[in-house]
């Protein structure tokens, strides 16, 4: 009986999960999964700061970072071959449109058409789309399963302890449940009602079904509801490499011309490029360019965001007209003015949610927008791929943009609709200011001041939309929508000449989206400015700041690893200097000795480092005040799995230290605080095997510091080769811990400086013992020991025979 009950269930998800769509919700054009299905990169664990930056510019960080060891979906719950224990509880990252969705689909069709993961009894899938229509319900995980999965009702609770369950929940970035799990209620009984929230969070500590697995998955931002304490492991779904979007298009066209036309075309614009790692962006993307290449439209294929939009925008008020294959030529503006009301209606909702960051929309949502929801079937037929439609379980319809870039597009389509419509309202309450009628170029500066202001850059993109919108093709294109606006070519310069004015006053990191706004409004001077520069033999030519910002985005977004980043090579000011910062993210070698470095600029710096650790090998620092926020990220860079550190000089480390990393992670540093010692060499401890080098000169390290020292010496995967501790005014008791360290692993050390013994501070007896011991060692492998005293200080004769040995 409960054999066939599980096969009914198999049965159920594989109808449910066998076909998809892409951004559209219309039955008709539901397609098989496995017909369109791309492998998408998976690695375990997560990029830093993924959830403080822009998904956008999280994209455009990862394209030059795709380190770690690839997952597939199905392996989800299965240990790499170093892991030890179970995997219970899984947290999947990725931004919008990444494929997380379809990888919890694919994952549950294979399961229940037998082929992976059989050890698995029932797969429970969940939304939070579903869970949020039910979140002031009371409900025991019994009855949850019964709403949700009718097939499962006929089981028994008391078999939900013996079957081996998996839970997936989909989507938490959209869930509108309070999880608070530091005050939540205990319900470890699966008939016991409580609310949803609470099964939820009892689900994920394991009080509720213990031996049950779960799986969720997140866009970044929301993904630190869950503590890390409950989590066995994260993911994060990295979209596709570049080899994969090469595959999507060839399997999404049978046509071999046609997909190669559009693999060529998308190499040709690096932003273009990067946005295709985002699934849905290769939709999009197909999408148009199919309709350009198949019709008998003339002109450029869209080389910018803003261009590929633009058309997205136009081919679907096309299809909705159902154009195609009736022959007549239907103008840009006919169709724009057709459905008008209904895209600017829909430009409000983008508009209004987007500083709120919601990206699930309600009833309510749209009512208040003055869309009709009476009308929402119509409605989405008019819009389907951009604004789409889903019916859950309890057929309430949510609706949501088919990706966060089309809410940010349609945003700053309004927003500039009611620039040229004098709804001053609007820009008002927008701009949080005073806000009288001005010219485009105020707007803008404007504009872009605000999407500076903003710590996440969450309205970089906008601002980049609304820059290219201004350009004359985009203007006709959209001319029906956005009403005819008198633009000439002084107010295009005067946009332009403000945004290179801006970086001036912005750090290293967000002037690169200046740079971005202005490739979308197709100013292209700066950049031509930067390849000459590039092939110019003679570098000696004066950089300016954007042309620095310029060069920084060009240099990390290049498929070719800078062998060397050197500073002191540009002409340029020292602001100009620290605009290159960035670069670290795609170079092997950074000299940034002597260039100032700004508090913004360490930030910038530390963002760098932990963003693409994989290819820098050197890193030196010396002549800056280095800020004692990048202590704590120098620790976390030196502990990553992926860093490759070889060599690491940095000066005026917190009290006016310095830190010097040579060979394979030599450390020398001067009057490092006691808090600065412990941190880095708690984070030499992390990753032992490659330290061969530790010198710490001139540093008081006190008992936190020897202890976290000889942790590192005791480890057996250390293979120091070098050990000076000049100066470091070691106390007696401080001294035999280090001599009985060294002892315990002294057959890769060649070489111990120790000066600078004061009058009591001396090693003593005991400690001169432990030295003479390691150097009687057979393994002992010593070739010089260095002792300085004072010369009030007798030596002993346990010291002179350490004098004789060496």
């Amino acid at each position: 009986m409960l054999k066939k009950l599980l096969e009914e269930h198999k049965i159920h998800l594989k109808k449910r999960c066998e076909h998809v769509t892409e951004g559209c919700d219309e039955t008709g054009s539901r397609t098989l999964l496995n017909r369109i299905y791309t492998d998408l990169y998976i690695t375990e664990g997560q990029s830093e700061e993924v959830n403080t930056q822009h998904e956008v510019k999280q994209l455009e960080g990862a394209s030059k970072n795709l380190h770690g060891s690839p997952i597939r979906c199905q392996d989800i719950f299965k240990a790499l071959p170093d892991q030890h224990g179970d995997i219970r509880v899984v947290l999947t990252n990725g931004v919008a449109g990444v494929g997380k969705t379809f990888s919890v689909q694919k994952f549950t069709l294979d399961w229940a058409e037998g082929l992976e993961n059989q050890d698995v009894s029932v797969v429970v899938l969940l939304s939070f789309r579903e869970l949020n229509l039910i979140r002031d319900q009371q409900h025991s995980l019994l009855t949850l399963l019964h709403v949700f999965h009718p097939t499962l009702q006929k089981i028994p609770a008391e078999k939900l302890a013996v079957l081996k369950l998996l839970f997936i929940f989909d989507g938490l970035d959209e869930s509108r449940l309070s999880l608070d799990f530091n005050n939540s209620l205990i319900v470890s009984d699966v008939k016991k009602k409580s609310s949803v929230k609470v099964l939820l969070m009892n689900l994920i500590k394991g009080n509720l079904l213990p031996s049950a697995l779960v799986w969720i998955t997140s866009r970044p931002a929301a993904a630190n509801q869950i503590p890390p304490s409950c989590v066995s492991r994260v993911t994060e779904v990295r979209g596709f490499t570049d080899a994969q979007k090469e595959e999507y298009f060839r399997r999404r066209f049978s046509n071999e011309e046609m997909s190669s036309r559009i693999i060529s075309h998308i190499k040709t614009s690096r932003s273009l490029h990067i946005m295709c790692g985002i699934p849905v962006f290769c939709w999009i993307t197909a999408t148009v360019l199919e309709n350009l290449l198949t019709t008998e439209q003339r002109g450029e294929l869209p080389k910018t965001m803003t261009d590929m939009y633009s058309h997205f925008l136009l081919v679907q008020t096309r299809r909705k007209k159902n154009k195609y294959h009736e022959g007549h030529q239907t103008s840009p503006q006919e169709l724009m003015e057709a459905d008008r009301e209904v895209l600017l209606k829909l430009g409000r909702l983008a508009f209004e949610h987007l500083e709120k960051g919601n990206i699930m929309f309600y009833q309510e949502d749209l009512e208040k927008c003055g869309l009709d929801v009476t009308e929402a079937s119509v409605f989405s037929g008019v819009c389907t791929e951009i604004f789409k439609r889903e019916n859950v379980i309890f057929q309430k319809p949510v609706y949501s943009f088919v990706h966060l870039s089309v809410q940010e597009f349609l945003a700053a389509v309004y927003m500039l609709h009611c620039f040229i419509s004098r709804n001053t309202e609007v820009l008002k309450n927008f701009l949080r200011q005073k806000y009288r009628e001005s010219s485009l170029d105020d707007l803008m500066r404007r504009v872009m001041e605000k999407s500076l202001w903003s710590p996440n850059g969450h309205l970089d993109l906008f601002a980049r939309f609304l820059h290219g919108l201004s350009v004359d093709s985009n203007q006709r294109l959209l001319e029906g929508l956005l009403g005819q606006m008198e633009n000439n070519p002084e107010t295009i310069q005067r946009i332009i000449n403000n945004l290179k004015k801006i970086t001036t006053s912005i750090s290293p990191e967000r002037s690169i989206n200046i740079f971005q706004c202005l490739m979308e409004m197709k100013d292209l001077s700066v950049y031509r400015e930067i390849q000459q520069f590039m092939k110019s033999e003679n570098r000696s030519e004066k950089l300016s700041e954007i042309q620095c910002s310029a060069l920084a985005y060009m240099l990390q977004m290049s498929e070719e690893v800078l062998d060397e980043l050197d500073l002191e090579k540009y002409n340029t000011s020292e602001e100009g200097r620290r605009r290159l910062v960035p670069v670290v993210r795609n170079c092997r070698k950074a000299q940034l000795q002597g260039c100032l470095l700004s508090e913004s600029s360490c930030a910038s710096l530390g963002s760098a480092l932990k963003s693409n650790p994989s290819q820098l090998t050197e890193l030196d620092l010396s002549g800056n005040k280095v800020y004692a926020g990048l202590v704590k990220q120098l620790c976390g860079f030196l502990q990553s799995p992926h860093c490759k550190l070889q060599i690491l000089i940095a000066c005026k480390l917190s009290q006016a230290c310095t830190v010097l990393v040579s060979n394979l992670f030599g450390l020398q540093a001067c009057r490092l605080s006691e808090k600065d010692c412990v941190s880095l060499i708690s984070a030499l401890k992390s990753k032992p095997c490659y330290l061969r080098e530790l010198d710490i000169n001139k540093n008081d390290l006190k008992d936190a510091g020897v202890k976290e020292l000889c942790g590192v010496l005791q480890s057996p995967q250390c293979k120091l080769q070098t050990l000076r501790l000049s100066g470091c005014r070691l106390s007696k008791s401080e001294c035999e811990i280090v001599a009985s360290a060294l002892q315990s692993n002294p057959s890769y050390l060649t070489e111990l400086d120790i000066d600078q013994i004061y009058g009591d501070r001396s090693f003593g007896d005991s400690g001169m013992k432990h030295l003479c011991e390691i150097l009687e060692s057979s393994i002992c492998k010593l070739k010089k020991l260095r002792l300085v005293f004072s010369v009030n200080h007798k030596p002993t004769p346990s010291l002179f025979l350490c004098f004789l040995l060496q």
